[in-house]
């Protein structure tokens, strides 16, 4: 009996000291834990832009005139050399104000009483030609007959010639004097006068492809060279993307992107077709001068994964300038600096371990580990200032 309440109270000693044992033990820590994977990591550059027709055509007036309003719609096919874009016409003279009208009366007078002095002078040359040429038959009789000389002949035949040089000469002005007097009777002209005659001019696309905008719609009196009409083939796109000019020298031709973001459900191949050499400045949203550069961007998936943009649409573009292929990679936010050292904490049988790591390609998601981990390895991913090395943990 005596036995017994010994054993009692050494039990009951023993689970004492293990309630106060366990009691001092601290709880397990909640993480977040992932393992370390293998895929490919990749090194990517982000940048904004919009589609653009690689060959946009601005279809101008030819002549300066009346345009028809254009009927055309955005979206209509056209056809280089058939499909009509406008059709123009010489415009309707300018109405004449009461002086201007008294001006051009008088200048019709005036071109009216010069031609009646052409007609005059015209008149003249033509008599004394007419005499020259019978005082030259006359002297030319004498002559055959011996009672005058060859000098004298020589000298009626030089005054025939004189006589049609002046009558040339008013003929000419004759007809300066009708073409100004038919100038001044056109300033007269008012517009739906019967006497004004014009013809039509059609205007045809230069392209096959499709009407883009309509830049000028109705009818109206425009000038030479007014743009009317952007054609071009949407089967023709590219991407014009905007990037900092120090993110842009990174980029090189060939490169491959994703376009992301687009609308459709899934991203969307592409290919650097060129950097461009030439930078701008832009304003950002926070008032900051940034220089930018264009990257254009060609389609590598086929026409039907993305026909459904069209030009200037916006998109997001992710340029791969660096990857590594079938590598072991984490969780970006598993990643620490430790004694200016890449370090995580693994986690085996439930005990964190502190391990320093090499780190390769890193993106805004993933880093690659080229030592220190492998495949399958548990990891915390976000440890707090509460996860040391050799503490317990558990998965949130």
């Amino acid at each position: 009996m005596k036995k017994i309440k010994t054993y009692i109270k050494i039990g009951l000693g023993i689970f004492a000291a293990a309630l106060l044992i366990y009691a001092f033990i601290p709880n397990a820590v909640l993480v977040d834990m992932d393992v370390v994977k293998r895929g490919d990591v990749l090194v990517t550059m982000e940048g904004e832009g919009k589609t653009k027709i690689h060959d946009i055509y601005v279809v101008y007036s030819p002549i300066e005139g009346r345009v028809m309003r254009i009927e055309s719609e955005p979206g209509d096919t056209v056809l280089a050399g058939i499909t009509v874009i406008a059709n123009m016409s010489p415009a309707d003279p300018r109405f004449l104000d009461s002086r201007t009208e008294i001006q051009a009366q008088a200048d019709i007078q005036g071109a009216e009483a010069a031609r009646g002095f052409e007609v005059a002078k015209l008149e003249r040359s033509q008599a004394e030609l007419e005499f020259a040429e019978a005082e030259y038959k006359r002297t030319e009789k004498l002559y055959n007959n011996g009672n005058v000389s060859i000098s004298r002949l020589e000298q009626a035949e030089l005054l025939v010639r004189l006589r049609k040089t002046e009558l040339n000469t008013a003929k000419a002005g004759m007809e300066v004097a009708n073409s100004v007097l038919a100038s001044a009777k056109a300033r007269l002209l008012q517009p739906n006068n019967d006497n004004e005659t014009g013809s039509s001019l059609l205007v045809h696309s230069p392209v096959n492809g499709k009407v883009l905008r309509i830049l000028h719609k109705s009818e109206g009196v425009i000038p030479a060279g007014t743009p009317l009409v952007e054609v071009g083939n949407p089967d023709q796109l590219e991407i014009v993307i905007e990037m900092l000019s120090r993110d842009a020298v990174k980029v090189k031709m060939g490169d491959t992107a994703l376009i992301k973001r687009w609308g459709g459900a899934e991203d969307i191949k592409a290919q650097v077709r060129v950097v461009s050499p030439s930078g701008f400045t832009k304003i950002s949203a926070l008032g900051v001068e940034e220089q930018r550069v264009n990257i254009y961007l060609d389609f590598i998936d086929p026409l039907e994964k993305w026909k459904g943009l069209g030009d200037a649409f916006r998109v997001e573009a992710s340029i791969i300038i660096d990857r590594a292929e079938n590598a072991p990679y984490l969780p970006l936010s598993a990643l620490f600096r430790d004694e200016g050292k890449w370090s995580v904490f693994k986690v085996v049988d439930g005990v964190t371990q502190l391990r320093q790591v090499g780190v390769g390609r890193i993106n805004d998601r993933i880093a690659e580990i080229t030592e220190g981990l492998n495949e399958g390895d548990q990891i915390i991913t976000h440890p707090g200032s509460n996860v040391f090395d050799d503490v317990r943990v558990k998965q949130r």
